[in-house]
């Protein structure tokens, strides 16, 4: 229990509440709602994600929703400005990977998956005009990132007012005991509680989990930033991208994202804070663990040792990886090449990594955009991605 209620808590609301009924061993409800507004999961996803599994793991139910409706209207928290409003069809493609990848870490044939189009898409104007009639606009104006762009003059949606109410509603719907979220949802799931308070159903428990920073060591972990780690991602790139992790950051990515010990983790602590302690490892090779621990979670053992001597004889050794991709396109100029095999997230950023001297053919920097491609050329896109010329 002590398991459940500190690690990789922020704060629960009703805490003696909820611990009162886990030591009665109540079977509890466990809801959390995850909007596809992108293609792929990341690690500051699994972070709620893995405290769900611990309540799986300890005889509660999980019910995990997908907000295929309200990813229609998009989650303000967190936001300075408008969300982009995505369609059916966006939705649909975003859904493809999300199943498979929560399946990674939560038991999905165990689990109760939702989608709250079942209750939100199918009752017609009259029930949203009933829900809404329960709330008022200044109470929805309160919350934090709506008072911020008020005082810029920036717009505040009237969808984005009701975002809350909506999310609020899948709680009754389900008859949510507990609900979870990252610290930036923390309005939203208190809002789950009004409505279920509304509709006449106890108040669930709330649990918040902190967000985690991404690569970069400032913000918060995201796709659109570019500095987040995917739950897909093969396991050269998720080691890799792991090794570029600021050191600060070890002790909160180990207890937020593995099951280390917790003993392990506060041995790091102390040999971070204390030079008189006698370090058990070196920064380097903590990183390491780290590395190798998150692959082994989520591609198996075998993938994780690869994935680790790899990053040894490309960074260390100075050595090409064993595996490298093959594309068939010589004659093909360089900029075509990691614009067309996905070696950069987009043309523009190719061009960008081209005029950075991030690119090497056959290990040397190239800046020209035009330059030719011949069969057998190796090429490296900044420090982890290479591809052969057939």
């Amino acid at each position: 229990m002590n398991e459940i209620l500190e690690r990789g808590v922020e704060e629960i609301i009703e805490q003696d509440h909820l611990k009162k009924r886990l030591q009665n061993g109540d079977v509890l409800r466990v809801k959390l709602g995850i909007d596809p507004t992108a293609k792929d999961l990341h690690l500051g996803h699994t972070v709620v994600l893995r405290k769900l599994r611990q309540f799986q793991d300890a005889g509660h139910q999980a019910v995990f929703i997908i907000g295929d409706f309200t990813a229609l209207i998009g989650d303000p928290s967190g936001r300075s400005d408008l969300r982009p409003v995505l369609t059916s069809e966006q939705i649909k493609e975003n859904l493809k990977n999300y199943l498979k990848e929560a399946g990674k870490v939560i038991d999905l044939k165990k689990a109760e998956v939702r989608y709250n189009s079942e209750w939100l898409g199918s009752q017609g104007p009259g029930f949203i005009m009933e829900l809404a009639s329960k709330f008022t606009v200044a109470r929805m104006l309160e919350r934090d990132d709506f008072q911020k762009r008020i005082k810029n003059d920036q717009d505040v949606g009237v969808l984005e007012i009701m975002y809350p109410i909506l999310q609020g509603y899948d709680s009754v719907a389900v008859k949510a005991d507990v609900e979870l979220g990252g610290t930036d949802q923390k309005f939203n799931l208190l809002m789950g509680r009004k409505v279920q308070k509304r509709y006449g159903q106890p108040e669930q428990d709330i649990i918040t989990c902190p967000l985690i920073e991404g690569l970069d060591g400032v913000n918060k972990m995201s796709k659109s930033l570019g500095n987040y780690v995917g739950i897909s991602d093969i396991p050269a790139d998720m080691f890799g991208k792991i090794m570029s992790l600021p050191d600060g950051l070890m002790i909160k990515y180990f207890t937020l994202l593995t099951d280390v010990p917790q003993e392990e983790i506060d041995q790091l602590k102390k040999e971070r804070e204390d030079l008189r302690v006698t370090p058990t490892r070196s920064p380097k090779e903590w990183k390491e663990k780290l590395a190798h621990e998150l692959v082994r979670m989520y591609h198996g053992e075998k993938e994780a040792q690869k994935a680790q001597k790899e990053f040894s004889n490309v960074f260390s050794k100075k050595e090409l990886p064993e595996d490298i991709q093959e594309f068939s396109v010589a004659g093909q100029s360089i900029l075509d090449f990691i614009s067309d095999n996905n070696l950069a997230e987009s043309r523009s950023e190719a061009k960008r990594l081209l005029e950075q001297k991030a690119v090497k053919v056959n290990s040397i920097h190239v800046t020209d955009w035009g330059q030719v491609l011949s069969k057998g050329d190796i090429i490296q896109v900044g420090p982890r991605k290479f591809a052969k010329v057939k």
